[in-house]
């Protein structure tokens, strides 16, 4: 099963690409659907909104006059808090019987979870993927007033009321622009079904790693910003059972030229927290491999250094998960907290960006490599193991001379 969060503000055409993924075969659960069921007439909800706000907020016929309500829930923010405080635990229970029951019905569905205040209630990292539907402020007050009979005052407090642009492009895996006709909505949202949402349901439901290139490509701006809503999915994955969760590799090096994967290490207690993890990993999009272990680096401990630089195989075994999502490839390398590999992951990103000379010959090391055309990321990686060797022990030598310890998770 893949669920995906789709969101957007007010006015700005999410329905347009719920329906549209619905139409291609997602099961579509949608927010403002089950925020009307939760409070309809005789339901638990709605008394728990007249108790709050008062009979005014109700039509003749005993149902809820949503005008009424909004006119005085979007007043402030004290109020619209009591408002959500109601709702959303009513709506989050709805969501959660629905999708068991999807489940249960269909052989590894695609959910779609049309939520409007995703962002707002911070549940991006729930999702393998988040989809947000923008257009600009003043495109959505013509909508709204046009199409849903709203007031300019009312339409425009019901914008400023949500999420900012900014805050959803942080939780941005996919950016949906809608400035112009529902039509080209339409065809960007089938794009997407087909280019990224169905194969990423496909090869997580086959258990296969989505392709990576391994050539270098320029450094891209993009990556940290991408490696922190990974590292929020992951952290929300893990929960507890995570030690420290850290964006390594050479994506995590500043304008260092990289391939297009993010590296993430989750630090766990014992690899038996790490096999416990697969399922939780799975649902966040992420394909148990069959590597179980680093190149093990011969001892390059200095007389006082505090860490563990042992070069049995036993302690260089992590387990590597992969993303099934084509659009972000991802790989994921639980490992044991204080072990050689666990300890050289974090240090190998601060030495690399400490030592600019050095970024450089990694840099031309992994150009001459790309350039050899080896066909798997795994044979690329391999072909760069003898210079690792080495810099293994100079990595380790800066760290004693400059008393380096990991900094906290990145």
């Amino acid at each position: 099963m893949l669920r995906i969060g789709l969101t957007g503000g007010i006015g700005a055409g999410k329905s347009t690409v719920s329906a549209t993924f619905s139409e291609l075969g997602a099961v579509v659960v949608d927010g403002d659907v089950i925020a009307r069921e939760v409070v309809e007439p005789g339901t638990e909800g709605l008394a728990k909104l007249v108790e709050a706000f008062g009979d005014g907020i109700l039509r003749s016929d005993g149902s809820l006059d949503r005008p009424a309500l909004a006119a005085i829930a979007f007043s402030d923010d004290e109020k619209r808090t009591t408002l959500n405080g109601i709702v959303h635990p009513l709506v989050a229970q709805r969501r959660s019987d629905l999708i068991a029951a999807a489940r249960e019905a269909a052989e590894n569905p695609v959910i779609v979870e049309d939520i409007p205040l995703l962002v707002e209630s911070q549940m991006a990292p729930m999702f393998p993927l988040v989809i947000i539907v923008h257009a600009d402020p003043e495109v959505r007050v013509k909508r709204l007033i046009e199409h849903r009979n709203f007031s300019e005052e009312d339409a425009r407090a019901r914008i400023a009321a949500q999420a900012t642009e900014e805050q959803r492009r942080a939780v941005a895996d996919v950016w949906l622009d809608n400035s112009g006709s529902a039509g080209e909505l339409v065809e960007k949202a089938r794009d997407l079904w087909h280019g990224r949402i169905r194969p990423f349901a496909h090869n997580l439901a086959a258990g296969e790693p989505a392709r990576a290139d391994a050539r270098p490509v320029p450094a891209d701006p993009q990556w940290a910003a991408q490696a922190q809503r990974i590292l929020a999915r992951l952290r929300t994955a893990c929960g507890h059972r995570a030690v420290r969760v850290d964006h390594i590799g050479s994506t995590a090096v500043p304008d260092l030229d990289a391939k297009d994967v993010i590296d993430v290490q989750v630090t766990v207690e014992s690899l038996d927290v790490a096999d416990e993890l697969t399922d939780a990993l799975q649902a966040a999009g992420y394909v148990r491999t069959q590597i179980t272990g680093d190149v093990a680096k011969p001892d390059a401990r200095s007389t006082a250094s505090p860490f563990d630089h042992s070069d049995d195989a036993a302690h260089w075994a992590k387990r590597l998960f992969c993303s099934a999502d084509p659009g972000r490839p991802t790989n994921v390398h639980v490992r044991v907290d204080g072990w050689p590999n666990q300890q050289f992951a974090l240090l190998f990103v601060d030495w690399l960006t400490d030592n600019p000379a050095v970024r450089t010959e990694y840099a031309d090391l992994k150009r001459r490599v790309a350039a050899e055309d080896h066909p798997t990321t795994g044979a690329y990686a391999d072909a760069k193991e003898p210079w690792f060797l080495d810099a293994y022990r100079r990595a380790w030598q800066w760290a004693d001379t400059t008393g380096w310890r990991p900094a906290g998770p990145r």
